[in-house]
């Protein structure tokens, strides 16, 4: 089965970890972020000994985002930067192949150790099944 494992993060994150802090988002030392990204490697690395790894990116900034959506008109209504109604946003993924929800669990927890600076409140990693559709079908 496959999966896509998901982390979230807000513009204030970004702005933390290129050394801005604010709120619940301490910011982000260079020894911090070095240790972050070792962390990530780790896991891609790992997941790519075993097989299960597919496909992993992190994600640019919120600020750098486009929202598209329908308006009422039935036009595109086309918006830049963080979306106003939503505080977090994706901010990476890993799409797995697992044998099951339990293993892809055992990852989704290793991920929520990943370091980051003191008083960091991270939001949970998101697992979502990803069903195969046979036909076409959506």
């Amino acid at each position: 089965m496959k999966y896509l494992v998901m982390v979230q993060g807000s513009q204030a994150d970004y702005e933390a970890m290129a050394g801005k802090p604010s709120g619940d988002s301490p910011a982000w030392s260079e020894k911090e972020l070095q240790a972050m990204y070792a962390f990530m490697g780790a896991i891609n690395n790992d997941l790519a000994e075993t097989g299960e790894l597919i496909d992993a990116q992190g994600l640019a900034e919120p600020a750098q985002a486009r929202f598209v959506s329908k308006g009422k008109d039935g036009r595109p209504v086309i918006t830049d930067g963080p979306y106003g109604e939503t505080k977090e946003v994706l901010a990476g993924y890993w799409l797995l192949e697992c044998a099951s929800l339990e293993r892809v669990t055992e990852i989704a927890q290793r991920i929520t150790e990943c370091p980051g600076p003191e008083g960091l409140v991270e939001p949970p990693v998101v697992i979502r099944p990803v069903p195969e559709f046979s036909g076409g079908e959506c």
